[in-house]
């Protein structure tokens, strides 16, 4: 079985694709992660960088996309899942508040969504998973079992990832944070390469005035009610 989640950032889509993995013993897949390491990779490189727009060596990445190789390993004892490129942990890196400003220009680009597309699509070969991104019930599994659309107010989803900055020690200002988002949203919707986008029969969840919990027992409780 898929389970396919897509949505805004910072709608809440990883802690529920989490929480669903969790209670029913699937494979949760961060498709998000695996473009953020794509643009860490670049960024090392100093082949994307933000000035008064974005910049981004286009050549050079194609170029060596297929020497970004992006694996997970569950911490055995946070037993949270770590994103590894080019066998480097880098799971607290692409977080940043400077990945995320240039992670959608990145994820944009059709050569990258091509490679990271069909490695995700490889997790099939898992067994039960849960995906969570953009485009996973749209492009990448347009056949999945179930698929849930996630979204909450701008507002919200700005407070939420600035709260989680702060926990991690990253000193950022709510109004960059919020921007940040808005941009995303902008950009994730309105790009020519499989856009953000509810898939026709995706159920929408608006998760702005619901708890974490709250969240994960709606969805759940669907998932059980179709699998019977």
């Amino acid at each position: 079985m898929i389970i396919a989640i897509d949505g805004y950032s910072s709608c809440g889509k990883s802690t529920i694709a989490k929480g669903i993995a969790a209670a029913l013993n699937f494979v949760y897949i961060d498709t998000g992660a695996m473009y953020r390491a794509v643009t860490l990779y670049a960024m090392q490189r100093g082949w994307v960088n933000m000035n008064n727009d974005v910049r981004i060596n286009q050549e050079q990445l194609a170029h060596s996309i297929d020497d970004i190789h992006i694996h997970f390993e569950v911490n055995p004892e946070t037993k949270t899942q770590q994103t590894f490129l080019n066998g480097k942990n880098v799971e607290n890196k692409i977080r940043s508040l400077e990945v995320a400003d240039l992670v959608s220009e990145v994820s944009k680009l059709a050569f990258v969504r091509k490679k990271m597309v069909a490695l995700q699509q490889t997790y099939a070969a898992c067994g039960n998973i849960v995906m969570d991104g953009r485009d996973i019930g749209t492009v990448v599994f347009p056949h999945a079992e179930c698929k849930f659309f996630v979204t909450a107010t701008t507002q919200v989803r700005a407070q939420r990832r600035y709260d989680e900055l702060l926990a991690k020690g990253e000193h950022v200002q709510l109004a960059d944070v919020l921007h940040n988002i808005e941009q995303r949203d902008f950009i994730d919707s309105t790009r020519s390469e499989s856009p953000l986008r509810k898939a026709d029969d995706a159920v929408l969840v608006d998760t702005s005035n619901m708890t974490r919990e709250e969240q994960l027992t709606w969805i759940l409780s669907y998932i059980t009610q179709y699998r019977k």
